[in-house]
């Protein structure tokens, strides 16, 4: 097991002891809502049982990937379904450079994992990176940090987006220590 899918494993398990609920109970309980639409569904998640943004996501992503008809094996609903949705075809290069952000940001201590349909955000008590290939030929680390100088490679973002700064890369190599720093501080100030 990879582990993403164990961080998103042990996320659905602490979704479960948090709310009392089952995954089964909590999309009984959708169902029963009537709503369709994911940021309904997400809102009535943390409005009636109190749930990060994050969890609530994570909960309604499932759930609709649970209501959509079967296509056979590859439509399990496994939490590394939506990374094989992002890592296929003509992005699936980038696949090991997700892996090796994983495997890094796995040591600064728990998060949770929310797949999206194009990347992966990744937050603590708010979003401090997102992951995921921005086109064919260049992946994207989006970070959520202040008072950082803007470098070469560091770029700043203009405001009113979801991160502060990106670094692109291209290749596994670029996964540097410079790089796992400037994660680890944006991890930290997602406290």
């Amino acid at each position: 097991m990879s582990s993403v899918d164990q961080a998103v494993e042990t996320q659905l398990k602490n979704i479960q002891t948090k709310t009392g609920k089952t995954l089964e109970q909590l999309y009984a309980l959708i169902k029963k809502s009537g709503l369709a639409k994911h940021g309904e569904i997400r809102d009535m998640l943390k409005k009636d049982f109190s749930m990060g943004h994050g969890d609530a996501n994570t909960v309604v992503h499932f759930y609709m990937k649970s209501t959509e008809p079967s296509a056979g094996p590859a439509n399990d609903a496994s939490p590394d379904a939506a990374l094989d949705a992002i890592y296929t075809g003509p992005k699936a290069h980038f696949r090991p450079i997700h892996d090796k952000l994983i495997t890094a940001i796995n040591k600064f201590g728990e998060f949770e994992i929310a797949p999206k349909k194009g990347y992966v955000s990744l937050r603590r008590k708010k979003q401090f990176v997102m992951i995921g290939p921005a086109t064919n030929t260049r992946f994207e680390v989006g970070l959520n940090m202040k008072g950082v100088k803007a470098t070469a490679r560091l770029l700043a973002v203009p405001p009113g987006g979801m991160c502060q700064y990106k670094v692109n890369l291209t290749e596994v190599k670029e996964v540097d220590k410079e790089l796992i720093d400037w994660m680890k501080q944006a991890y930290e100030s997602a406290g």
